[in-house]
């Protein structure tokens, strides 16, 4: 319910003032508000988060007050769809949006039965969501018909819906007690760091792919006015000359619906490719090959551009983010077992979404061209490949002594072997 309504709320805000302002006067504007979805996160994560996780069914009230909070927000929005109160309800509305997410990784831990349904559970969410997002997409689509004050009205509804459903969920205290040594060594581990990095990267690639064919697709440069004999023939001489000189328009809206449509089909073959994949390649192995194929999909957009590059960046990127994310997860859930898995996937789910304010707020500060951007994540996830790759075979090669030989019964240097190996 909860994807549904954010996706009609995307509907709206593709038809609104948010997308027919003129970019060079609507950036700072975007800036300065992803900069306030920026700072919540860094306030949330190391301070209140702890807190919350010891209040029994702290985060269940968290999810309730983030979807009330967007219920209040889409008919703020649906009031203000063609006036600048959008631009600060509209970032509103994505803060509570990514507390949602956090406070969702940190409850459904506590909602399975055992570990090893934990990353079933993640899959088939993510697969719900996905399916969800592109219903939403549909009905916000048919709202839209009516009015473009239509669609957020309705997702205020879906909104007051999810709240119900959400009172219901059990109350489970994340974490009753603070974060030990042991756990924040076990999650220090080599593996789950460079693991998080990596998922960091993919999701900063996401906030970057979003916001930069965002601007890309509404158009808005100027061009060169043509009133005046003197003009005219400036424009001709540049027309002449192959320059751009009637400006660029707005993208049709298929291209937007193109695009979304394929970044839900991403995620939608993300979700269900996970666990089976799992089955036969190693977790590090799903996330590097997560990078690859964001980096494959980059160098296609930079020879076809256009929208078929958009749409393929598109579907890529969300299904790769997907993947590595439920990739993650099973990693965490393998290397430190003894960890809270609320709080840790909490912890874990704030600092990813960060990184997406992050990625998105560059695009948003620097006008580049799409075939720019994809050259930059080509480039990234080369440079992430290399250290992830480089990192992980040694990892991978690395066994812990279980018993020590040693008199004062430490533990001495890791086997450095292959595996099975047992020679120092």
């Amino acid at each position: 319910m909860s994807s549904m309504c954010d996706a009609m709320v995307a509907v709206a805000l593709a038809g609104s003032i948010f997308f027919s302002i003129d970019p060079s006067a609507a950036r700072w504007r975007v800036a300065l508000y992803l900069v306030l979805t920026i700072a919540p996160f860094a306030v949330v994560t190391p301070l209140i988060g702890p807190a919350v996780d010891r209040i029994r069914g702290g985060r269940r009230l968290m999810i309730v007050f983030t979807v009330l909070g967007r219920a209040l927000l889409a008919y703020l929005m649906s009031e203000h769809i063609d006036g600048l109160l959008l631009f600060p309800e509209a970032f509103g509305f994505l803060v509570l949006q990514k507390g949602y997410s956090v406070a969702k990784s940190a409850v459904v831990p506590g909602l399975v039965r055992t570990e090893g349904e934990l990353i079933g559970a993640n899959s088939k969410l993510a697969l719900m969501g996905a399916v969800s997002s592109m219903v939403g997409a549909g009905i916000g689509g048919l709202a839209l018909l009516v009015g473009h004050e239509w669609p957020p009205r309705v997702a205020c509804v879906g909104f007051v819906v999810t709240a119900i459903l959400a009172i219901g969920l059990k109350a489970v205290t994340v974490a009753e007690e603070p974060l030990a040594a042991g756990e924040r060594a076990d999650l220090r581990r080599h593996g789950i760091l460079y693991g998080a990095v990596a998922i960091a990267v993919l999701r900063a690639t996401v906030g970057f792919i979003t916001f930069l064919l965002a601007f890309a697709f509404r158009g808005g440069e100027e061009g060169v006015a043509l009133e005046g004999v003197g003009r005219a023939g400036g424009a001709a001489v540049g027309l002449a000359r192959g320059e751009n000189v009637f400006g660029t328009p707005g993208a049709p809206a298929w291209h937007f619906g193109a695009v979304l449509a394929g970044a839900g089909i991403g995620a939608l073959v993300g979700a269900v490719a996970a666990p089976r994949l799992r089955r036969r390649l190693t977790e590090e192995r799903i996330i590097g090959g997560a990078l690859f194929l964001v980096m494959a999909a980059a160098a296609f957009a930079v020879w076809v551009s256009g929208v078929q590059g958009a749409v393929s960046m598109a579907v890529a990127v969300a299904g790769c983010a997907v993947a590595a994310k439920l990739a993650f997860d099973s990693l965490v859930q393998r290397d430190a077992p003894d960890a809270n898995h609320g709080r840790s996937f909490a912890r874990f789910e704030g600092r990813f979404q960060l990184s997406w304010a992050v990625g998105a707020f560059v695009p948003t500060v620097l006008p580049l061209r799409p075939v720019m951007g994809y050259v930059s994540v080509l480039v990234a996830m080369w440079l992430v490949m290399g250290v992830y790759g480089g990192v992980f075979d040694r990892i991978l090669r690395i066994q812990t002594p279980e018993h020590s030989d040693r008199p004062d019964g430490q533990l001495g240097f890791w086997h450095r072997g292959q595996k099975g190996d047992e020679s120092p």
